[in-house]
């Protein structure tokens, strides 16, 4: 695929089903997962706008910063921890409306308000999340779930460690 994103202006589930057929194009028949993680990010920042978005992989027992698109961020993340470490303990993904009511949320920035978390399965196992920011509050729903797992599923065929 050429390096062009087509964005569509239509509602949000109209943009995810624009962008969908595009990061498959992506993906195909690239097997680095760093590329493929930023290319994603890059995808879904373009495409949404959101605050923050970017992944981290598990690394024994940790989270650790992966590619993304934002401001800087966390480093490193335990399991059970914030909205990321709950995500990989309970292997689903979460949606938060307001960070601010999340027991044990933390606050690598303080302009987030909302967010969502999509952990990346591969063998039953997470290897990753998908994490998104935005600084505004309840921007997250069920469509931007269905959607964003999607592309976690399509991004897992990446992950051979």
């Amino acid at each position: 695929m050429a390096e062009n994103l087509i964005v569509s202006d239509g509602n949000k589930e109209q943009q995810y089903q624009t962008l969908l057929p595009q990061i498959e194009s992506l993906l195909a028949g690239e097997t680095d997962v760093i590329a493929n993680m930023a290319n994603v990010a890059a995808a879904l920042k373009q495409t949404f706008n959101f605050f923050w978005v970017g992944f981290y992989r598990v690394k024994e027992d940790v989270l650790v910063l992966a590619p993304f698109q934002g401001p800087l961020a966390c480093t490193r993340i335990r399991r059970g921890k914030g909205v990321c470490g709950t995500a990989w303990e309970e292997a689903r993904t979460q949606v938060v409306p307001d960070v601010d009511q999340f027991p044990g949320h933390i606050a690598c920035s303080s302009d987030s308000k909302s967010e969502i978390v999509v952990p990346i399965l591969k063998d039953n196992e997470v290897v990753g999340v998908l994490d998104i920011d935005s600084d505004r509050l309840d921007s997250f729903d069920d469509t931007d779930a269905h959607y964003l797992e999607e592309i976690c599923r399509m991004l897992s065929g990446s992950f051979t460690e």
